[in-house]
């Protein structure tokens, strides 16, 4: 076996002679489940609903909101305690203030669903208007988040893929909105939590399936277009040096 390369200092060298303590990994991106919290995300986002029906049923409305609030602080304090995704606990913690708020204003137990009801309303317009003004929010958010830039908007394929990955989303909040909306009105508190629960990340998840479609999709498109936009300036560079022509000026 031959000894790793060694530059003048005595460093190990990798074969292109640079330091090998210096090359590094490539960062591994988080996966979706990973961006949502993960597994415990899944479950911590279960807690509140789950803690306010049970202390509502056995204590009442009172302490029911104050024990919602406290065990969504609570989670948030354990994923600063255990350096996990904070941002996940932040944004259900404020959720659940709300959410406690309205129940206190209007003093029914199932006002603690309301906004999330309304929300699902708003979120759905917004997605199907992104869709109607060609600017479908699954491909908007998506290039955001990944620096990847609008060419996607130009190719009408990968636009397609976008739109039903938006139009998905839409659905499901749709859904969301039919079904708890019916339940708040006939006052089934109980399945109205579990209806929450249940349209909650395992609905998201399953939707979510057809956004990476859509993403994998689109970037095997823009692709395979980037080699095809390729090989055509090359043939056009060798036309070029074969007639004897300039190459075009650069603006």
């Amino acid at each position: 076996m031959t000894e790793p390369d060694r530059d003048r200092t005595g460093e190990q060298t990798d074969p292109a002679g640079e330091p090998a303590a210096t090359r590094e990994e490539p960062e591994r991106q988080p996966t979706l489940l990973e961006q949502m919290g993960g597994l415990s995300g899944l479950f911590y986002s279960a807690v509140p609903v789950i803690v306010f029906v049970l202390a509502n049923s056995l204590f009442g409305l009172t302490v029911a909101i104050w024990s919602a609030v406290g065990s969504a602080v609570a989670i948030t304090v354990l994923r600063l305690v255990r350096r996990e995704p904070i941002q996940p606990a932040i944004s259900g913690f404020f959720g659940v203030a709300i959410a406690a708020f309205i129940a206190y204003r209007t003093g029914s137990a199932k006002g603690f669903f309301l906004f999330g009801i309304w929300a699902s309303l708003v979120y759905c317009g917004v997605l199907v208007l992104s869709v109607l003004v060609r600017r479908p929010l699954a491909g908007v958010v998506w290039s955001y988040l990944n620096g990847t830039g609008s060419a996607w908007r130009k190719d009408k394929q990968s636009r397609f893929g976008y739109d039903v990955a938006t139009l998905a989303l839409a659905a499901m909040f749709a859904a969301r909105f039919v079904v708890q909306r019916w339940l708040y009105q006939e006052d089934y508190t109980g399945w109205l939590a579990f209806a929450k629960i249940a349209m909650g990340y395992p609905l998201y998840a399953l939707v979510l399936l057809v956004v990476v479609w859509a993403v994998r999709r689109s970037d095997k498109r823009l692709k395979e277009l980037a080699e095809v936009e390729e090989s055509d300036a090359e043939v056009e560079a060798r036309l070029r040096v074969k007639y004897g022509q300039p190459p075009p000026q650069q603006a």
